[in-house]
Parts: structure tokens; C-alpha cells; sequence
């Protein structure tokens, strides 16, 4: 199938990027397109207006700022996975990046896109949780950091307003023991039930609606998750119960 028409924009400034997102009623960021395209394909998204931020000065660093490193909304996924300065000071945010897809998703994929579209059994989301990261929003209005555990609100969910742009994304330093384990069908495919360990915080991924964080000594607590096609309830909840032992060994 082929999207639905709408109207292609393509803004040269943050600031111009985000007056278009202020005015313009029903409209979707582009940036590495590895989510949205598909979705405007199969005709799951229809909006009326696109605003392609691939040209935007300043959003393909990585830098470190505040104890921890910053990844603009245009850093690709694949740079990031071997970036120094994030192996040095945040090494889970690779281990994550290392189970993201395929290497060629990778090289248009970016980390502020995936953290954007908020998919519950994504690394990179789980990622900043365990880390306790920050999503950098900016808007008309000005600019607002918000917190890891508040920036996942549901599927495909993030605490997005229509006119905020995600403009970067912020890790911690962190050098305690940190793994990621998951279980998936195949290499490449969406984890049925994932962990991501940083130190005693262990953010479980694919048995809830967003990444949640494990109950110390209790970490299957309160869980409830969804059974699908390839995994029951049952066998979702038994899968991260093992997976924590094993994040806890790493």
C-alpha cells in the first residue's frame, strides 16, 4: 500500500520546525522514518501534514552536558551504538542499540525517534528508564525536560504535546554493571519480554504498555501483560522472570 496523501514540509531551523508543528493541525515528525514510514504505508497514520526534520542544523551531535550525554533528535542509531563518548560514560545505551533491528535500520534509524514512538517492547526505551535519562522537548512555548519515568504514558504514547519537537535525548553517566537481555522469535524481531539492568534499577520491557521498573525482590509485581500471536500472558510473565535472573548474573 501507499501512504495517504498529505503535505510535505521541510523546515531549515528548530525554530521554524516548531511554528509548523504550533500551526499546522494533524501533523507527524520525520526524521529516520524506520517507524512512521511503514505506518503511513499500511494506512495506521494519516496525517495531513509531515514535517521533515532531516535538515535541521544541530540535532546530529552527541555531546556530553550535565554528568551524562546528550543524543540529538538526528543522531542515527548506528553512530551512537559505537559513539565513544557514550561507550565510555553510558555503555547500556549500546547494548541496547546493539539489539535494535538490523544494522541497516540502524543506519537511518535515530535514538530520539525510537524513544518517540514509545513502543513497549523497544531497547532504547526501557534503556533510559533504567538510566533514569530525560527527553529534551522544545516548542513555541520554550523548552521542557521531561523525566524518563513520565515520558511514557502508553502504546505508542510518549508525553509528546502536538507542537513539541523532541530535539534530544539525555543518559546519565553511569559505570556500575548495566546488561541487556531479551528473548525474541528471531535476530532482529521485537523482544516477547526484555530487561534492562543499570546497577539495581531493572526496567522491564514488552509486558506492559511502556517499560516499567522492577519492584525490588518482587520484580514480576503488579505485571499484567498482553498475550499476542507469539507469546501467551502466562509464558510472557514466566520469560521475565528468568530474563531478570539473567540480567542480575551479567
Amino acid at each position: 500500500m501507499k501512504p495517504a496523501p498529505f503535505e510535505y514540509h521541510a523546515p531549515g531551523s528548530v525554530e521554524e520546525a516548531c511554528s509548523m508543528l504550533a500551526s499546522l493541525e494533524d501533523a507527524k515528525v520525520l526524521a529516520g522514518g524506520q517507524s512512521l514510514i511503514p505506518l503511513l504505508n499500511f494506512r495506521l497514520a494519516r496525517p495531513d501534514h509531515l514535517v521533515d526534520i532531516n535538515r535541521l542544523p544541530g540535532l546530529d551531535r552527541v555531546y556530553a552536558r550535565d554528568g551524562g550525554v546528550a543524543v540529538g533528535a538526528l543522531v542515527r542509531q548506528s553512530d551512537a551504538e559505537t559513539d565513544p563518548l557514550l561507550r565510555e560514560r553510558c555503555p547500556l545505551v549500546g547494548l541496547a542499540l546493539g539489539h535494535v533491528a538490523h544494522h541497516v535500520i540502524r543506519n537511518r534509524g535515530t535514538v530520539v525517534g525510537s524513544l518517540a514512538h514509545a513502543d513497549p517492547a523497544a531497547e532504547l526505551p526501557a534503556a533510559l528508564l533504567a538510566l533514569g535519562g530525560q527527553v529534551v522537548a522544545r516548542s513555541t512555548r520554550g523548552e521542557r525536560r521531561i523525566e524518563a519515568a513520565d515520558f511514557f504514558l502508553g502504546t505508542l504514547e510518549p508525553a509528546l504535546e502536538p507542537d513539541e519537537l523532541a530535539v534530544e535525548a539525555w543518559f546519565p553517566d553511569f559505570a556500575g554493571p548495566v546488561a541487556l537481555v531479551e528473548e525474541c522469535r528471531r535476530h532482529g524481531d521485537f523482544a516477547l519480554a526484555g530487561v534492562a539492568r543499570a546497577g539495581d534499577r531493572l526496567a522491564l520491557f514488552g509486558v506492559a504498555p511502556t517499560p516499567v521498573l522492577a519492584v525490588p525482590g518482587d520484580p514480576t509485581s503488579g505485571l499484567q501483560p498482553s498475550g499476542d500471536l507469539e507469546a501467551s500472558p502466562e509464558f510472557r510473565l514466566h520469560l521475565v522472570g528468568v530474563l531478570v535472573e539473567r540480567a542480575l548474573a551479567t
